[in-house]
């Protein structure tokens, strides 16, 4: 792998992986427009980089939610109750992907981790998108908690569920679990935090579970068909752009809702099926 090639698929990961625009279809649509979808041992290191490098936003979180960690983490040591609720919310909806993932994964990455199945699931994204997410869901400031630390363990069960959708590659993780805290009665704004925290274990553990298997099986692992260093900046590239999409994204949630997102995953889905499938 070229330095180049790097940089795009770090580009595009940390752009897209909080956005609810599925950071995975991009990358397998960006994957198969630079070449990198053969020959097979290339193919099989870069679907492993495609879940490696989302390392990048893991690491943006933890500096731009810096607090909300050492509140989980006094939460912990028990002197945050708040804290603790908000540790127990998350790794009960990081459970339910936890389960399904290391179920199905095999299936999902011969079947799934194609062009047509990501733009399949773009678009139709994209039109609940348009539908759920014209605006805020709330009407008043008594339609639910005022804080993701008030979020029920029940509604963090729910998100859980819906987030085991984002398993399709082109669905997006951040889209499903937006979409479902706002449909739990939390304010778009909130719902991203939550979406962004969840993404730690969910995230977290996907890249671990990924490279093991990567570094444990049989032929040359990553780094030794795609080198150390366009692994490294890869993630380098990833953990900036992931930053600074995040903080976009709080500040035009503040604004508005999320329709724009679904109209772009249609006109994105239209063309790459003209583009990748023509």
């Amino acid at each position: 792998m070229t330095i180049f090639e790097a940089l795009i698929l770090g580009l595009v990961e940390g752009i897209t992986e909080y956005l609810p625009v599925s950071s995975t279809g991009h990358l397998i649509l960006a994957q198969s427009l630079l070449g990198l979808d053969q020959p097979p041992e290339v193919k099989r290191a870069v679907d492993t980089l495609l879940i490696v490098i989302q390392g990048g936003g893991i690491l943006a979180v933890l500096g731009l939610y810096a607090s909300r960690v050492r509140q989980m983490l006094r939460g912990l040591a028990g002197s945050d109750a708040a804290g603790r609720h908000l540790l127990i919310a998350l790794l009960i909806a990081f459970l339910p992907a936890a389960f399904f993932g290391v179920l199905l994964d095999s299936v999902i990455e011969s079947a799934l981790m194609h062009p047509l199945p990501v733009i399949i699931a773009l678009a139709i994204g994209g039109v609940v998108m348009i539908v759920v997410g014209r605006g805020p869901r709330r009407k008043s400031d008594d339609d639910g908690p005022d804080d993701v630390t008030e979020l029920s363990l029940r509604a963090a069960l729910l998100i859980g569920l819906i987030q085991c959708l984002a398993m399709i590659p082109g669905t997006s993780r951040s889209m499903v679990t937006i979409v479902g805290g706002m449909l739990c009665g939390l304010r778009p704004v909130q719902a991203a935090e939550f979406s962004f925290l969840l993404g730690l274990p969910t995230l977290g553990g996907a890249c671990v579970y990924k490279l093991w298997g990567n570094l444990s099986g049989e032929g040359p692992n990553l780094f030794e068909t795609l080198g150390v260093l366009p692994i490294i900046i890869g993630l380098v590239t990833a953990t900036v752009a992931a930053g600074l999409a995040i903080a976009w994204l709080v500040a035009y949630l503040n604004r508005h809702g999320l329709a724009a997102f679904g109209w772009y995953r249609i006109g994105l889905a239209i063309v790459m099926f003209f583009v990748i499938l023509n």
